[in-house]
């Protein structure tokens, strides 16, 4: 089991199953009624092969969204996919900025390219000094999430801009930007920079979180013409079906938007929730949270995690995240009656056991 736990391709849905209380999972509990609709109509459309013009309005709705023009978008079969055409760049050394998601370095390492695992000291934020002093200067490809899984670690814009260097490329993996608010002003998104026309900055996006539609398997990618080109070279026909493609163009547009504006604002209140209900329990969280998620760490964690599985929940273990351990877990932000839930799980076990 702990070899299994400790496995970088081990993702939250392992650690979930049908029946319990997920915290496991940064997917929303599921599609809205318009998505849905948008889906449905469709579904005696599978019997053809996806058309260009269903193509051509998913482009339409990312471009704009990010006020990037069709050139600089390549749609894909979900975020993951961006980082399997990475290899197609010819890099020879990649730098990842650590702890972070591990399909980056997944994908990388089965293309044979050499990597340096540039691992941050808690908490996790990436500052001028450590670009300088971690990140090898012939490393060609620089890749860092933001908002970071699983830490929810939000990098300022100006720090992603800093990784720019001559003959480098930065991928900038957003899959949960879509959910970050500014405490102050209440814009969203505010450290993307996925409408930022940098030449040498890919940024990889996901619709398949906030929407609750990780099983259709969508997101994009936005790069120079240059890049987008190079990525698609011999990429097979009809990459996205006909429902992801749709979704992309729903999620995506103006309707969509508007839902992202309302979820955003409703997780930073249930994510307030959390967070004052874990203090209460003398835990504090790992690094302040700004992701859909929150990083914390106990005194057992794989224990904790086996414990609230008894009482029915599913928690994210981060022992195999590099630069983290088994005393990590990650939790879903989740409403108000399962978070009760989960906090008074909490409860019982520190009681009982002192593994908190």
């Amino acid at each position: 089991m702990s070899g299994d736990l400790f496995s970088p391709d081990r993702h939250g849905d392992s650690d979930s199953a049908a029946g319990l209380l997920d915290f496991a999972v940064n997917v929303r509990e599921g599609p809205p009624r318009f998505v849905l609709d948008a889906l449905g109509a469709r579904l005696p459309d599978l019997a053809r092969y996806p058309t260009a013009a269903d193509e051509a309005r998913a482009v339409a709705a990312v471009a704009a969204a990010h006020g990037r023009p069709a050139e600089e978008i390549l749609l894909l079969s979900g975020a993951a996919e961006g980082f399997e055409l990475l290899p197609r760049l010819g890099i020879r050394h990649a730098a990842l900025i650590q702890p972070s998601f591990t399909e980056p370095e997944l994908a990388l390492r089965a293309a044979g390219i050499p990597i340096t695992q540039v691992v941050l000291e808690r908490p996790w934020r990436l500052g001028a000094d450590d670009i300088a002093r971690l990140i090898p200067a012939d490393a060609d490809l620089v890749v860092i999430g933001n908002p970071t899984n699983p830490t929810s670690v939000l990098h300022p814009a100006a720090t992603i801009e800093a990784l720019r260097a001559p003959g480098r490329v930065v991928v900038v993996d957003e899959a949960f930007a879509d959910l970050t608010v500014d405490p102050g002003s209440g814009e969203r998104e505010p450290e993307s920079v996925a409408a930022r026309r940098w030449p040498d900055v890919i940024v990889v996006r996901s619709i398949t979180k906030t929407f609750g539609l990780a099983g259709l398997r969508a997101g994009y990618l936005l790069a120079d013409r240059e890049i987008i080109e190079r990525l698609s070279m011999g990429r097979r026909p009809w990459a996205l079906g006909t429902l992801a493609l749709v979704a992309l163009t729903e999620c995506v547009g103006a309707q969509g938007q508007r839902y992202c504006d309302e979820v955003a604002a409703t997780v930073a209140g249930y994510r307030a929730g959390l967070v004052d209900g874990l203090r209460g329990l003398g835990i504090e969280p790992a690094v302040r949270p700004q992701a859909p998620f929150v990083l914390i760490e106990v005194r057992d964690g794989l224990g904790v995690k086996e414990r609230l599985r008894e009482r029915g929940i599913a928690v994210r273990s981060a022992a195999n995240f590099v630069g983290l351990g088994p005393g990590y877990l990650r939790l879903a932000v989740r409403d108000e009656p399962a978070t009760a839930h989960l906090v008074d799980a909490l409860r019982t076990i520190g009681g009982s056991s002192g593994l908190l």
